[in-house]
């Protein structure tokens, strides 16, 4: 892997108050870069001010908004005259089987993690391509390549981002704009906690539930030793379209595609015959 170098390199990160969101924010200023970090509340950015002054753009933004994503991207590429790393990371959990989730959660889930990427990347483009360069970083998951019961709409979500995302790196490659899927796997952050969103749980998956076996890895990983390797995402001459955060995803995905091969192949005789 080349590296190309990181003098001024000028970031814009959605979700930048907790979680991977802060966390990349505080390595891109500590290493000298310049930093448009979005969140909700900008009062949880102000130490971040405080300490790197002009390095950091704080900017209050609900990624559901398209408007306000067009406009904090104007607002920052005015400030900083370019955009060099578009991190797209405002997201949450929804938690509920598909059948318990209420339409409002069902379009919210989808409007924050998957209309919300796609407005700051429309916003961003035109700049990039602008440039000739720049790098697109969308934060999906592990969850964003398999599935697990309780989380349709979080899955949804995250796999309607990865194959929009996936289209859109052959879409922009020839602007010379780089695009990268993030897939962590469990951290230590508030995606299960204060940022998650519980559906009602209904009575009829009460022995579905119980029967649910616990996960073989309840280890979680630590946000802050991902500091080191989105540096790295962001840097690479030539990044990955996709890249796991942590251990655990790939060896479950060596299994979880195995499943699918063996599922195709022993139904492939009738697929072949539906074709005519």
């Amino acid at each position: 892997m080349t590296e190309k170098s990181t003098t001024g390199t000028t970031w814009f990160i959605t979700g930048a108050s907790r979680g991977f969101g802060r966390v990349w924010t505080q390595a891109a200023l500590e290493r000298g870069d310049r930093v448009a970090a979005t969140a909700r509340d900008t009062g949880a950015l102000a130490p971040l001010a405080e300490k790197w002054g002009d390095a950091v753009l704080p900017i209050r933004l609900d990624v559901t908004d398209r408007d306000a994503c067009f406009a904090a991207v104007a607002q920052a590429h005015a400030r900083f005259g370019t955009l060099d790393v578009v991190v797209n990371n405002a997201g949450y959990g929804l938690f509920g089987m598909v059948e318990e989730v209420t339409e409002e959660q069902a379009r919210r889930q989808i409007d924050t993690n998957l209309f919300g990427p796609l407005w700051v990347t429309q916003a961003a483009l035109p700049v990039l391509r602008g440039q000739g360069s720049g790098h697109i970083i969308q934060v999906s998951s592990v969850g964003g390549v398999f599935a697990l019961p309780g989380l349709g709409l979080y899955h949804a979500s995250k796999w309607g981002l990865e194959g929009m995302t996936s289209s859109l790196a052959m879409e922009v490659r020839p602007f010379g704009v780089k695009v990268t899927l993030v897939e962590p796997a469990g951290f230590a952050t508030d995606w299960q906690g204060a940022s998650a969103d519980q559906a009602e749980h209904s009575p009829a998956y009460a022995e579905f539930r119980a029967n649910l076996p616990v996960s073989a890895s309840a280890r979680r990983g630590d946000p802050d030793a991902t500091a080191a390797a989105i540096l790295a995402i962001a840097d690479a001459d030539e990044p990955p379209l996709r890249v796991f955060l942590g251990d655990q995803p790939l060896p479950l995905m060596r299994a979880e595609y195995a499943r699918r091969i063996a599922e195709w192949e022993a139904w492939d005789d009738l697929s072949g015959k539906a074709f005519g």
